[in-house]
């Protein structure tokens, strides 16, 4: 939707974005000006709040936003050497994820938009991911995106603005979670895919042999359940847990997922080469985002395969791949230049496609 009151907003020379990221278990709050730069970006993370839990509380998530908003508002304004009447436009998560924090996310940012009687941007969070490396790296639309995240995993034909076709995706659980949930069975600390990643350089990728789910099924879709369940057999199988065995657990675990995602990889060019048919692809572009897409291992693996099809492979940097407000700043940018912005009652959604956009 459009707010009229704001209709005016089409030039958009030095304009400052106020992004706020809310949707899990960090706390963002960046700064992005209209020639791409990122004048502040904080994050406050809850990973101590969490990890007696082995996993992030929604409860105690809202709660820490709460306190941590401001906070992290008050960093991003003294980095970015600003003041909130420097401030354009807000853009907050409204949707998908936690809805307890991205209702205290969105309503933060309603309330400074309100009381600075600025635009406010409603974000899909998907998106912000989505347009991190237009952000970094200046691509150009379209592109083909794998999106790999605690909550989702699907490739994504982006046409152009506000325009995305889901080409593929997990039919249960996504590859952060199964990531997460291995290393909880491993008594990895959380969060575990950075942990899996650091145990698996120094184990054997071909020491257990695990399933690859739907991986000669037609299309680019993906499970993961069946591999999370393997492994928790595996795992209460083996005579004892020690390192070696973590190690070569975690590697071969790994070595499996970037199977899984290069084949899938391949299927997703082709259903993107058939989608995009009656566009003259001039680029052929791979972009991977998301919070898993920090992961070097499979950043090589996925590059590599990229390379053997004629696509250039683009990732963010680690930082911008994991929940950022700097990415949902950008999202609001690009939502404010064509005119798209979001009234103050907007209802925060805990599921939302970015095909509804």
């Amino acid at each position: 939707m459009r707010d009229q009151q704001f209709q005016n907003t089409n030039s958009l020379n030095h304009k400052n974005i106020l992004g706020i990221e809310s949707s899990c278990d960090d706390t963002g709050v960046a700064i992005v000006n209209s020639d791409r730069e990122i004048l502040a970006n904080i994050v406050i993370s809850q990973t101590k709040e969490h990890a007696l839990y082995q996993g992030v509380v929604p409860e105690i998530a809202a709660r820490s936003h709460l306190q941590n908003l401001e906070k992290a508002l008050q960093s991003a304004l003294t980095e970015s050497q600003l003041t909130l009447t420097k401030i354009d436009a807000v853009a907050a998560t409204s949707g998908p994820g936690l809805i307890g924090g991205v209702i205290v996310g969105s309503m933060f940012g309603r309330t400074i938009a309100s009381v600075l009687k600025k635009p406010f941007i409603a974000v899909n969070h998907l998106e912000g991911h989505a347009l991190t490396a237009r952000l970094t790296g200046d691509i150009e639309y379209p592109y083909l995106l794998l999106l790999v995240s605690g909550g989702h995993s699907q490739f994504i034909a982006v046409q152009s603005f506000s325009k995305y076709k889901i080409l593929g995706q997990t039919i249960d659980d996504s590859v952060g979670e199964t990531f997460d949930k291995v290393a909880k069975m491993m008594n990895l600390p959380f969060p575990g895919g950075p942990e899996i990643e650091k145990r698996a350089k120094l184990g054997d990728p071909h020491k257990y042999i695990l399933p690859r789910p739907i991986i000669n099924q037609v299309g680019c879709n993906m499970s993961f359940s069946g591999l999370k369940t393997a492994m928790r057999l595996l795992i209460m199988k083996l005579p004892c847990l020690g390192d070696q065995e973590i190690n070569d657990l975690a590697a071969s675990f790994q070595y499996v997922i970037g199977e899984i995602l290069s084949i899938k990889m391949q299927n997703s060019i082709i259903m993107y080469e058939t989608f995009m048919r009656e566009v003259q692809l001039k680029l052929k572009t791979f972009v991977i985002s998301g919070g898993v897409a920090a992961n070097n291992y499979l950043q090589t693996t996925l590059q590599q395969q990229a390379a053997k099809l004629g696509y250039e492979f683009v990732v963010p940097p680690g930082k911008l791949c994991t929940d950022n407000a700097a990415m949902i700043a950008y999202a609001g940018l690009e939502r404010l230049q064509n005119n798209y912005l979001s009234p103050l009652n907007f209802c925060p959604r805990a599921r939302w496609s970015l095909e509804e956009l």
